[in-house]
């Protein structure tokens, strides 16, 4: 049997006095943090510029193999590297735009195609996890949105390193205030499964009135490392087909949000069916648009789950204006020994 280099996610809230140990540093693959640490650390971290609802003040959350970690530098990006996985995060302030692009169209096909770069160099050519966070999501510049900007930029950097979209990896893409462009992403030598959700139009196959380019991810991804499956879902809102619905209702949208996401369980379900994937055995992040619809979200998801549903709450603007609040999840289930075997 292989040594277990399994991936692994660990939550951490340095304000609270629950004697939580951290990961082994060694092993720390990369960190997104909801509130700046207090030290330069070695490994990357994607800072998240949005606010924590619900009273929290801080959050780290950490992906850690128990394999040991190198640490680098390509370019802009900050990346570690284990046996079998990779984390990086690139963040990148916006430019000045040119006859080819915006400045954020440039920003996002320079981002993609460092990371893309660093891929093919280190040897992990499978993207599994992409977190992109954009100034300003929603506003119109030059005539576009600068999501459908973003979106422009991301398929350039596709299409220029020859990777097809419909096998793109499970992504997010929400607005903050300002800040730099974020991106954090993992990857590995393994290409995941791909999983897409019959009750909504594939996101790389949206028409074009949703923008000159479609967003480029997958609705989910079941991945597995070391012994372990890791099933990542996408940031999912109230989208059937190809269209909002549930328009100005946020307990409407959050509940068609779990029920495209119950969907894609039953998808990941059929695909690993011993791996025992619920709604209540997930890990979430929620982004809700207007901080005063958070008790009403979270309200709506306990009933949905449980109350001992394991989220995390942000304000942050979605992708679409007309989307009140966006939901992405991870499950981890360790495999039986004999499926887990060389």
């Amino acid at each position: 049997m292989s040594p277990d280099t399994s991936l692994q996610f660990f939550q951490c809230d340095p304000a609270a006095a629950n004697g939580q140990p951290l990961p082994a540093a060694a092993g720390i693959l990369g960190m997104s943090s909801l509130h700046s640490p207090a030290q330069e650390l070695p490994w990357p971290v994607q800072q998240l510029r949005m606010p924590l609802l619900g009273g929290a003040k801080q959050l780290h959350e950490y992906w850690h193999s128990a394999a040991t970690c190198r640490r680098g530098r390509f370019h802009d990006i900050h990346f570690s590297v284990s046996d079998e996985l990779l984390y990086g995060v690139v963040e990148l302030a916006e430019g000045h735009g040119s006859d080819t692009g915006t400045a954020l169209q440039l920003a996002a096909e320079r981002a993609y195609r460092q990371l893309f770069a660093l891929l093919q160099a280190e040897g992990f050519p499978h993207l599994w996890r992409v977190w992109n966070y954009v100034p300003r999501i929603n506003e119109v510049e030059h005539g576009l949105e600068r999501y459908r900007q973003f979106n422009i930029g991301r398929h350039e950097a596709f299409a220029d390193f020859a990777r097809p979209v419909d096998s793109s990896p499970a992504a997010c893409a929400l607005g903050v205030v300002d800040g730099p462009l974020s991106i954090a992403f993992l990857a590995a030598r393994q290409a995941p499964r791909c999983i897409e959700n019959p009750r909504q139009t594939s996101a790389f196959a949206y028409p074009r009135q949703y923008g000159p380019r479609s967003p480029t991810f997958t609705r989910a991804a079941l991945a597995s490392s070391g012994r372990h499956d890791i099933l990542f879902i996408s940031g999912t809102a109230s989208i059937v087909g190809h269209g909002t619905v549930h328009l100005g209702d946020v307990v409407a949208q959050t509940r068609e949000t779990m029920a495209n996401i119950r969907v894609l369980l039953e998808q990941a379900q059929q695909l690993a069916p011993t791996a025992g994937y619920s709604l209540a055995g997930l890990d979430y992040r929620v982004y809700i648009r207007h901080a005063a619809d958070y008790p009403t979200v979270r309200a709506a998801l306990e009933q949905l789950i449980g109350p001992g549903i394991r989220a995390v709450y942000v304000q942050a603007d979605v992708c679409r204006s007309d989307l009140l609040v966006e939901v992405e999840a991870h499950g981890i289930a360790r495999r039986a020994a004999s499926a887990a075997a060389d």
